[in-house]
């Protein structure tokens, strides 16, 4: 055997056992959840801001940078709906590389996953408990979202695993809000299919059980750009892509029609500070054309303390180790600026 298994973690009723969260805090995530599936099914025309780090590499600057969203959010609470990425988990193209806080506590030291899974639930619990914002995961792998599942606002799949059967199987049983980003080829259709399979009831086995998924009627699309068949990173925000995705939403007949858009990835082609251009033509073109305006419910953001990326050991105090963020002056301006246009 190939495989070597070094230890058998807890199951996620023992950590929620050992870690739970209370009465007063699990009534914030309802609370959260109810209106943010007002903004999904229109009853709500608040707009979606789900927006920080690209990876939650340190407790205390994630949870000093969601303390300022906080204060920002109380600013644009009439229009303006924030959901911080806390991401614990990252996928890698090559799969080498450092694989999130799930995998490492600490970037520096070996992988330890019963520390990550402790170590992304305390995180989780203390920006519920310190801001009161249930926040947002990339569902990297599905039987670990059991871990997480009673303190989060927003799951999303990733380009990688959107075409994955389990991943949307799982999206099918969750009952909050799931986006389906389109795959790194950019074929929307796969895309749409996800969002399909994840509406739609299903039967299957979930970490050893038998388990039945009711359908989700929350998943939705995320454009977030391809790359071409030369390797450069093409966008999928512009008008006539918007426009091109409700007509699939049309032929489909799904529930729910929606879409966020990720503006840094290959729409940016990761030059982050681009992220704040695209944002503003995102707007614009939601005031413009009426269906794209009931379509795009919100943007996916890039951010953190400082603007760029570093290297793992540099030691910069609130900046990406992975992929380059916008800083947060940048960022606080950004979120006022969407909320006067709105």
């Amino acid at each position: 055997m190939d495989m070597i298994f070094e230890k058998k973690l807890a199951i996620p009723m023992e950590v929620k056992e050992m870690y739970p969260i209370s009465a007063a805090d699990s009534q914030i995530v309802d609370r959260r959840e109810a209106e943010l599936r007002r903004i999904f099914t229109g009853e709500s025309d608040k707009f979606l801001l789900v927006i920080g780090p690209c990876s939650a590499d340190n407790e205390d600057s994630v949870i000093d940078y969601i303390t300022r969203l906080r204060t920002v959010q109380e600013k644009v609470a009439d229009k303006i709906f924030i959901v911080p990425r806390i991401y614990t988990g990252k996928p890698r193209t090559t799969g080498d590389g450092y694989k999130g806080m799930v995998h490492q506590p600490d970037p520096s030291e070996k992988p330890d996953l019963f520390k990550g899974i402790i170590a992304i639930r305390k995180l989780h619990m203390r920006a519920l408990r310190e801001t009161g914002f249930s926040c947002a995961e990339e569902m990297l792998y599905p039987e670990n979202h059991k871990y997480l599942d009673d303190l989060l606002a927003y799951v999303a799949i990733g380009a990688r695993s959107v075409e994955n059967q389990q991943h949307r199987l799982t999206a099918s049983g969750l009952g909050i809000p799931v986006g389906m980003k389109n795959p790194t080829s950019g074929d929307l259709e796969v895309m749409m299919n996800a969002i399909t399979a994840a509406q739609h009831r299903h039967t299957f086995i979930y970490r050893g059980w038998q388990a039945h998924s009711m359908g989700n009627p929350l998943a939705h699309a995320i454009l977030r750009g391809y790359v071409n068949k030369q390797g450069h990173s093409m966008p999928n925000y512009h008008y006539e892509d918007l426009a091109h995705l409700w007509e699939l939403y049309e032929q489909r007949g799904l529930q729910n029609p929606a879409a966020i858009i990720d503006t840094n990835h290959a729409n940016s082609g990761k030059q982050y500070l681009e992220q704040i251009r695209i944002a503003k033509e995102i707007l614009h073109n939601r005031r413009y054309n009426p269906n794209i305006a009931s379509l795009v419910k919100g943007l996916m953001i890039e951010s953190y303390i400082e603007d760029g990326a570093q290297k793992i050991g540099e030691g910069c105090y609130g900046k990406s180790i992975t992929d380059p963020c916008l800083g947060w002056e940048k960022t606080e301006r950004l979120i006022l600026d969407i909320a006067d246009e709105l």
